[in-house]
């Protein structure tokens, strides 16, 4: 049962992010530092960077011993760097994640840390009632964002209002569980995560969070949102009987991924 005692790893995905996650670091660190001191480590997975990130992160660093880093040299997607990151779990009571814009502040984040103890994986949602948006998305993206949920509660009926909010926190034998079942490589990881938690027993608790739609969203509203819908498809025949027979499609799967300049899901 995690504790006020309880070590935290907190991960941060990031690809090309070097206008934007400088503060973001700097207001984890001493938030955390203030609140759970000596029991919070910061690890950013740096994805396919092509401009300074690394340098941020490693600046951060220094002035922060709490931060450190992954780097994959290849881009490997959101979902990729947060399955690489998980890796980490072991070493800690609970892990969790955020992106790297600054949308989840550090105590919005807490939030889901002290709601662990009722549940082995906790969500921010925007969706309920009690939350805070300091800054709404566009009506596109909220629409976007309805009609994808609509899929998902079609296809999963986790009843889950908001798969895609970017806070989340698990603990740790939860993550060890069901880490093999994660080959979610893109923007749709989170459906795959929920969703093998759920199907392994696991108990998800969705709480009200504060958040704050940000400039500059790495998010294509047509692009990404086909990558997604694929995702979710390859997700519901993956744990369908059929998928075994689909095997010959693999190559066509591979080819539309590349095709869309997505991430394939991992082997």
């Amino acid at each position: 049962m995690p504790s006020d005692s309880s070590s935290i790893l907190l991960l941060i995905p990031a690809y090309n992010e070097e206008s934007r996650i400088g503060p973001v670091l700097g207001e984890y660190a001493l938030y955390f530092r203030e609140h759970h001191p000596d029991n919070f480590h910061l690890v950013v997975v740096l994805n396919g960077c092509t401009d300074d990130t690394l340098g941020v992160v490693e600046r951060a660093s220094e002035q922060f011993p709490e931060i450190s880093h992954v780097n994959i040299p290849e881009p490997v997607g959101k979902g990729g760097a947060l399955i690489e990151g998980l890796n980490l779990a072991p070493e800690v009571d609970l892990v969790g994640y955020v992106d790297a814009d600054g949308a989840t502040t550090p105590a919005a984040f807490d939030d889901l840390v002290t709601e662990c103890a009722r549940a082995d994986c906790v969500i921010g949602s925007r969706w309920m009632a009690g939350s805070v948006l300091r800054q709404e998305q566009t009506f596109r993206r909220q629409f976007a964002s309805r009609v994808f949920h609509a899929i998902v509660q079609g296809f999963f009926w986790m009843n889950i209002r908001d798969t895609q909010c970017g806070a989340k926190v698990m603990r740790r034998e939860a993550v060890e569980a069901i880490h093999g079942q994660l080959t979610v490589a893109d923007m749709a990881f989170d459906i795959n995560l929920l969703y093998a938690l759920k199907r392994s027993g696991y108990t998800v608790r969705e709480v009200p969070t504060e958040w704050t739609d940000q400039v500059g969203s790495k998010v294509e509203m047509g692009r990404t949102s086909l990558v997604m819908l694929l995702s979710v498809i390859r997700l519901r025949l993956y744990y369908s009987p059929l998928y075994s027979w689909l095997a010959p499609l693999r190559p066509l799967e591979a080819w539309l991924y590349r095709k869309l300049s997505a991430p394939p899901p991992l082997k």
